[in-house]
């Protein structure tokens, strides 16, 4: 088990890396958009080709960073349910769901992107608009998301298994939304909802002595 952790870990360090650095990609598209759209209204000039830039550029960091979002633990997931749940059934909810549901579905659109890449790149495929980008690349996007999703849902199957089967520590990065579900599940429901807490006595009943605001 723990060749298959250091594996695992490897994974993670490789999809961090890209996601991080693709990340910087949402500050291109920003300055491309930003500067398309002032070239258009001052000069009236426009072009499809950096129209589609902005296209490749947004689905690079859809697909190249799913795999990061699903190593970060932010994938959407229903919190309310979620919260409500044993951290063991937690575990094997995400273990179940990514050996029978993930990791086939990511198996297979990797096995239908491979040759549609591949003709796509053979035939050199331009975008039918004139003045278009080359069309290849950005198919090659999708295959290379789902390969780094397909790596990373190995790795989380690893990590899940380990902590469910060989009592392995949970190393798994609690997401920003799920960590506060979990918070607003412990707390009472006046607290829930933004008031002062019902002061109690020391048997939990409230306490009718308590100080009044």
């Amino acid at each position: 088990m723990s060749a298959l952790m250091s594996f695992a870990r490897g994974i993670d360090r490789i999809t961090t890396f890209i996601g991080r650095a693709v990340a910087w990609l949402v500050l291109v598209v920003v300055l491309v958009s930003a500067g398309n759209a002032v070239i258009r209204k001052i000069f009236d000039i426009s072009s499809n080709a950096w129209l589609e830039l902005q296209w490749y550029l947004f689905g690079a960091i859809f697909m190249l960073a799913a795999a990061w979002t699903l190593q970060r633990n932010e994938h959407i997931r229903v919190d309310i349910v979620s919260s409500l749940l044993s951290k063991r059934t937690r575990d094997w909810i995400d273990f179940l769901g990514h050996l029978v549901i993930l990791l086939p579905f990511v198996t297979l659109m990797v096995y239908l992107l491979w040759p549609y890449v591949l003709h796509s790149y053979e035939i050199n495929e331009y975008s039918p608009n004139a003045g278009g980008l080359i069309v290849w690349p950005a198919k090659a996007l999708l295959l290379a998301g789902f390969a780094l999703l397909f790596l990373q849902a190995i790795s989380e199957l690893i990590k899940r298994a380990a902590v469910l089967f060989a009592g392995y520590p949970d190393e798994t990065p609690a997401g920003a939304g799920h960590a506060e579900a979990a918070e607003l599940a412990t707390l009472a429901p006046d607290e829930q909802q933004g008031g002062t807490p019902t002061p109690t006595g020391a048997n939990g009943a409230p306490d009718s002595e308590a100080p009044r605001r």
